[in-house]
């Protein structure tokens, strides 16, 4: 332990030069000094301080000043004080010791267009209709709304959304049956914990479910995926779940065929596996007529999840889960005893944004705009492009563009030398599948601000192979 006496003239010793100066009172000031010294490491732990009357005559201030500073910071923890040792620089007091931190690495340029799918433009988001919804909410939401919160989620977002679901997706359910979520990995992750696995996974899909599945220790086995949806016959009975993008196969486009969803439900009823129907962009049709979910066809049998990630905006985190009666109860206690994924303020403006008409006029608002796009899409395509063959465009929010064999990276790689961000058909193939894959492009139209999407378009045509 250092025994050592603190030196002091108008600044506190001769090797600690730090002078009584700032605003505030003596006490405060002296305070302050010390503080700093402790912190800095020049009064180092242990280090024994003058008594508080020779410290007072030292600077000119009154026994009083110094004896409550010196009071004050043993309250505090920077001194210990005891009979017979004097005052000293506590042992917790180190100072802290600076992070060198290393030189951030240099980014990367950002991609100036971005044609990357399931980004819906921010732009759009219906900021004065969401606000008097808000605004009614608030208003209107009764006192239990702002307490601990009930895991099922806010009963009028419930209510507004088994309407909803009802007249629009074709949903056969009850409030009591939907659980709210804070998006569609939320509702992954509690079906996951609820159900186990392996799950069966269309061969394309998005590789951040298969991840997020795995993750929570559920294995996934794709299962072969063609012009009519998944092949639902890969199916076994050992599967406990099916992962399937019903309305609209993500990415490569088109409803599963109505005698693959018979069949799908039919597997579901033999072996006790539960179809989980991710309703992604359910709500976006162009040229056919709208695909109900296969929830309907055997609510006992298939989960429905959906959100508002595509049609208003990832950063509400509000999703849902629509369940057979014997899964509630046990997604509802994996979920936790308390609502701590979704603000019940959000869940209840959405209630009103539903209930009032407002969502369903953004639906078709975005429909509009989506189709336009779309269109504009196809028709640079057939002037600067007409080999290149697009499908999946009678719905949602992106097309495939197939590519000759093997000339998928090259193209992706123009595509970044063009500043433009898309991404390859391949990144969204099951690593086990045994099928080869399809050359093309997944190409987003939803993203870009409207400015920025001609020009995203000439980018795209420029990456693409010559005829």
């Amino acid at each position: 332990m250092v025994d050592s006496w603190v030196n002091s003239a108008e600044v506190l010793g001769s090797d600690l030069p730090l002078a009584l100066s700032g605003t505030g009172n003596r006490r405060a000031v002296l305070m302050r000094a010390l503080r700093e010294a402790v912190r800095s490491g020049r009064l180092a732990p242990g280090t024994r301080l003058p008594p508080y009357r020779s410290l007072a005559v030292d600077l000119g201030l009154a026994r009083n000043t110094v004896a409550d500073a010196y009071a004050e910071l043993v309250a505090e923890g920077w001194l210990t004080a005891r009979q017979g040792s004097g005052t000293r620089v506590a042992e917790r007091a180190a100072p802290v010791t600076p992070v060198h931190r290393q030189r951030t690495p240099p980014r990367t340029a950002r991609p100036v267009h971005d044609l990357v799918q399931g980004k819906p433009d921010p732009s759009v988001f219906p900021r004065t209709a969401w606000l008097a919804s808000a605004r009614r909410a608030l208003t209107e939401a009764p006192n239990d709304a702002f307490g601990p919160g009930d895991p099922r989620g806010r009963p009028e977002l419930r209510q507004a959304l088994a309407g909803y679901l009802a007249r629009v997706r074709g949903v056969r359910t009850a409030p009591e049956r939907i659980v709210l979520c804070s998006g569609a990995a939320h509702g992954l992750r509690l079906l996951a914990d609820v159900l186990g696995g392996p799950w069966a996974v269309e061969a394309y899909g998005l590789p951040f479910h298969r991840a997020l599945l795995t993750g929570q220790g559920v294995g996934t086995r794709p299962i072969g995926v063609d012009e009519d949806g998944a092949r639902v016959a890969e199916l076994r009975g050992t599967d406990r779940a099916a992962l399937l993008t019903a309305a609209h196969q993500f990415p490569t486009g088109g409803p599963l065929h109505p005698e693959r969803r018979a069949a799908v439900v039919d597997w579901a009823r033999a072996t006790g596996g539960v179809v989980v129907e991710d309703d992604y962009d359910g709500e976006f049709r162009y040229d056919r007529q709208p695909v109900g979910a296969v929830q309907g066809l055997d609510p006992e049998h298939v989960v429905l999840l959906g959100s508002v990630s595509k049609s208003l905006s990832p950063a509400l985190r509000i999703g849902w889960l629509v369940l057979p009666e014997r899964l509630v109860e046990d997604v509802v206690a994996a979920k936790g005893e308390r609502e701590q994924w979704s603000s019940a303020t959000e869940q209840l403006t959405l209630a009103d944004f539903v209930e009032s008409g407002s969502y369903d006029r953004q639906v078709r608002r975005m429909r509009q705009r989506h189709r336009r796009r779309r269109d504009l899409l196809v028709a640079a395509l057939a002037e600067r492009a007409p080999s290149v063959r697009v499908s999946g465009i009678a719905a949602g929010l992106h097309a495939v563009l197939e590519l000759p064999a093997g000339t998928e990276q090259s193209v992706v790689r123009a595509a970044a030398w063009q500043g433009l961000a898309v991404e390859g058909l391949s990144d969204y193939l099951h690593p086990a599948a045994t099928e080869g894959g399809r050359d093309g492009l997944v190409v987003g139209y939803s993203t870009p601000a409207e400015h920025a999407y001609p020009p995203a378009l000439d980018a795209l045509c420029r990456a693409l192979p010559p005829e």
